[in-house]
């Protein structure tokens, strides 16, 4: 079971990285669109729907079919939570989705495209219409971590709006990825999660 779950993590972590090759910038710079289909699906903020404040951000598809997925992620330096146990939350609100809808978490180190510090709601996948709901996964980050990669995927076709995002530290971690992966730590990312309710 555990390599089965091993085998389902790295598929999408390849087939996520894959996408960054065709992955584009929203209107905040913060922010961009990836996935295996990124084409299939706009981005962009949402003025009049929203949790709290006075826009949210969404994802909705474009096309009748899509075998694949997009997600509206961002990526930032993990050196903020090192050695600690945390808590991402989000509000999400679903429309007509055909599939799945997940908020995801990723931690990674320098030298490799897979991490079993990994979790995109699979287990606890959102489907069809819903009202704004909160949701939230914890991880731990090692104390060698690189980067945070975090957001929401759409699977299919329908409408996702996401809004105030939020990262607590809920305890300590003394979890540690194989130093042969981590050479240094990486300058040229965000200093911290930035926009998180899309306000900016």
């Amino acid at each position: 079971m555990r390599n089965l779950r091993k085998t389902i993590i790295l598929s999408f972590l390849i087939i996520l990285m894959f996408g960054f090759n065709s992955c584009k910038r929203n209107s905040s710079n913060e922010w961009i669109k990836a996935g295996d289909k990124p084409d299939s699906y706009i981005i962009s903020f949402d003025n009049s729907i929203f949790q709290n404040g006075e826009k949210s951000s969404y994802i909705e598809s474009i096309e009748p079919e899509i075998n694949g997925f997009g997600t509206l992620m961002q990526t930032c330096n993990a050196k903020e939570y090192l050695g600690k146990k945390v808590k991402m939350s989000g509000f999400i609100k679903t429309e007509n989705i055909s599939d799945w809808v997940g908020m995801w978490l990723r931690i990674d180190p320098i030298k490799s495209p897979s991490s079993e510090y990994f979790d995109n709601m699979r287990d606890k996948q959102i489907k069809g219409t819903t009202n704004w709901t909160k949701y939230e996964i914890i991880l731990d980050i090692p104390t060698n971590s690189n980067s945070m990669n975090f957001g929401v995927l759409i699977y299919g076709t329908g409408k996702v709006w996401f809004d105030n995002l939020s990262f607590e530290i809920v305890g300590k971690s003394t979890e540690k990825f194989n130093d042969s992966l981590n050479i240094g730590i990486s300058n040229k990312l965000l200093p911290k999660p930035t926009n998180l309710d899309f306000e900016e």
